[in-house]
C-alpha cells in the first residue's frame, strides 16, 4: 500500500482494528461458586403436628404472593401494620436510596463506552506593540479581537474489555444492593410480626394476671373473714396479702414489656411512639404450617444469599479490570473549530482549524503496583466466595433451627396443656381443703403460684410457636425469588426502579 493510499485509509483501518480488539475481554468469566447444600433438612417434620389439628396449613401460593407472607395468619390488624412498614419504615427507605445510588454508579460506568465531547467558545481582546493586521515591523500599536469556537472529542477504545468488566461489576453490585433492600424489607416485616405476636402474648398474660388478681382479692377477703371469726391465724392473712401483691407486681412488670413492644412497633411503621397505640385484642391467631422447599431451592429464595452471590460476580469482574491494566490503552482525540477576528467571516475556510490524534499508552514500570492491584482483586474475590458460602450455611442453619423449634414446641405445648390442667386441679383441691379447715393457706398459695406459672408458660409457648413460624418464613425467604432481581437493563435504565414493583428479570449468570 502506498503512502497516499495509507493516508486515505488509515482512519477506517485504525477504527476497524480497534473494533476487532475491543471484542476481547481479559479476566475470568464468571461462574457461580459451589456451596455445601444437603439434599434434605435434618429437622424437617410433617406439616401438621402430632397430637392435634391446631395448625392450619398454608397454601403455597399464599407464602409466595410477592412477599406478603403475613396474610397466611389471617389477622387484619397485622396486615394493616405490615402494609405501613412497606411505606414508612426508614430502614427500608435507606436501603432503597442505596439501591438507587448503586444504579447511578452502574450508569456512570457505562458512560465510559462513549466518547467525551466538549465545546469551548471564547472571545479574546488583545493588545500588542505590533499591529496584528500589519506584516511590517515597527507598525503602529494594534488592538485586536479574536473569536474562537473549539470542539474536542476524546475516546479510549475498550481494547481489553476493561470498561465492560467494570460495567459488569457495577451491575452485579447494584443487583446485590437490590437484594440487600429485599433483605432489609423482609427483616423489618418479620420483626414487626414477631413484636406483634409478643404484644399479643403480653396481652394474654395480662388477662391471666388480672384474673388472678381478682381471685387473690377474693381469697384475701375470705381469709380476713375467717381470721375475724378466729378460724385461721394472722399468718394466713399475711400469706394471702403476699400472694396478692406479688401478682400485682407481676402485672405491673408486664406493663413495661407491653409498652416497649408498642414503642418498637411504632418505630417500625415510621411513627413517633407518642402517636401510636394498639388496643389489647384476644390472641386468636394460630401457628401456620407449610412444608419447606428443598435446600437447593433455598439458595434461590434468600435475598441475603443472592446478595452475597452477586458480590462474588462483581469481584470476579474486578479481577478482569485489574488484569486489563497490564495492557496498553488506545486513545483517540480530535479537535476542530473556527477562529477569526470577525464573526461575519467566522465560518470561512481560512478560519477553520482541526487536528486528529492517536495515542497508544503503555506503562513500562510501576514498581509492582499493577501486580499488587491484581492480587488484591483476587483476594477480594476469594473473600466474597467465602462470604457467599458462609451465608449459605447460615441460611441452612436458620431453617434447621426454626424447624426444630416448631417441632419440639408442638410437643411442648401439648405437655404444658396437661401441666396446666393438673395445676388447676391441684389449686381447686387445695382451696377445698383450706375451706374445710384441713390445711393452712400456705398450701393454697403454693398451688396458686404453680397454676399461675403454668398458665403463663402455656401462653409463652404459644407465642414462641408464632414467632418461630415467622422466623421460619423469614429463613425461607418470605416468598422472594432470585428471579425478582432487577435485570441489567433495569439497573441501567434512567427511570426510578424498586425491586418490590419491578418486573421480574433474571440477572447475569
Amino acid at each position: 500500500m502506498g503512502a497516499r493510499a495509507w493516508q486515505a485509509h488509515r482512519w477506517p483501518l485504525l477504527a476497524g482494528a480497534a473494533l476487532v480488539a475491543s471484542g476481547c475481554a481479559v479476566g475470568p468469566n464468571y461462574q457461580r461458586p459451589s456451596a455445601p447444600v444437603p439434599e434434605t433438612y435434618k429437622e424437617a417434620a410433617p406439616a401438621m403436628p402430632a397430637g392435634g389439628g391446631e395448625w392450619k396449613a398454608a397454601q403455597p401460593a399464599d407464602v409466595s404472593s410477592r412477599g406478603r407472607w403475613w396474610l397466611v395468619f389471617g389477622d387484619p390488624q397485622l396486615d394493616a401494620l405490615e402494609e405501613r412498614v412497606s411505606v414508612s419504615n426508614q430502614n427500608i427507605a435507606l436501603a432503597a436510596a442505596q439501591f438507587q445510588g448503586a444504579r447511578a454508579a452502574a450508569r456512570g460506568a457505562r458512560a465510559q463506552f462513549f466518547p467525551t465531547i466538549g465545546v469551548a467558545p471564547s472571545v479574546t481582546r488583545s493588545h500588542s506593540p505590533v499591529a496584528r493586521t500589519s506584516a511590517l515591523p515597527g507598525a503602529p500599536v494594534g488592538t485586536a479581537t479574536t473569536y474562537q469556537l473549539q470542539g474536542d472529542v476524546a475516546y479510549e477504545v475498550d481494547l481489553w474489555g476493561k470498561v465492560r468488566r467494570n460495567v459488569e461489576s457495577k451491575i452485579a453490585s447494584a443487583q446485590a444492593t437490590a437484594a440487600d433492600l429485599e433483605t432489609v424489607r423482609l427483616s423489618m416485616h418479620a420483626e414487626l410480626a414477631v413484636d406483634y405476636f409478643l404484644l399479643q402474648g403480653a396481652d394474654e398474660q395480662e388477662r391471666i394476671l388480672q384474673s388472678n388478681v381478682a381471685a387473690d382479692e377474693k381469697a384475701q377477703q375470705l381469709t380476713i373473714h375467717r381470721h375475724d371469726q378466729g378460724i385461721v391465724s394472722g399468718v394466713d392473712v399475711a400469706q394471702a396479702q403476699t400472694q396478692l401483691e406479688t401478682t400485682r407486681a407481676q402485672l405491673t412488670e408486664l406493663s413495661i414489656t407491653r409498652a416497649e413492644l408498642e414503642h418498637a412497633l411504632a418505630i417500625l411503621v415510621g411513627e413517633p411512639p407518642a402517636d401510636f397505640a394498639i388496643a389489647a385484642a384476644p390472641a386468636g391467631v394460630l401457628p401456620v404450617a407449610a412444608p419447606p422447599p428443598l435446600p437447593s431451592e433455598l439458595l434461590e429464595r434468600r435475598p441475603d444469599v443472592a446478595s452475597a452471590e452477586r458480590r462474588v460476580a462483581a469481584a470476579n469482574a474486578d479481577v478482569g479490570v485489574a488484569q486489563a491494566a497490564f495492557f496498553p490503552s488506545l486513545l483517540l482525540n480530535a479537535t476542530g473549530g473556527w477562529e477569526g477576528s470577525s464573526l461575519t467571516r467566522w465560518f470561512s475556510a481560512p478560519s477553520l482549524f482541526w487536528s486528529l490524534g492517536v495515542a497508544l499508552a503503555q506503562t513500562i514500570f510501576d514498581g509492582g503496583a499493577r501486580l499488587a492491584g491484581k492480587e488484591q482483586a483476587i483476594a477480594a474475590y476469594d473473600a466474597t466466595v467465602a462470604a457467599y458460602r458462609e451465608s449459605v450455611l447460615g441460611a441452612l442453619q436458620e431453617v434447621e433451627d426454626n424447624l426444630a423449634a416448631l417441632r419440639f414446641l408442638a410437643q411442648e405445648v401439648e405437655e404444658q396443656r396437661r401441666a396446666v390442667a393438673a395445676a388447676e386441679r391441684a389449686l381447686a383441691l387445695a382451696q377445698s381443703r383450706y375451706e374445710g379447715g384441713i390445711t393452712t393457706y400456705l398450701e393454697v398459695v403454693t398451688a396458686q403460684a404453680a397454676a399461675l406459672s403454668n398458665e403463663r408458660t402455656a401462653v409463652d409457648l404459644q407465642t414462641r410457636r408464632l414467632t418461630a413460624t415467622v422466623n421460619l418464613i423469614k429463613a425461607l425467604g418470605g416468598g422472594w425469588s432470585e428471579s425478582d432481581l432487577p435485570a441489567p437493563r433495569t439497573v441501567l435504565g434512567s427511570q426510578p426502579a424498586s425491586t418490590e414493583n419491578a418486573n421480574p428479570g433474571a440477572g447475569p449468570r
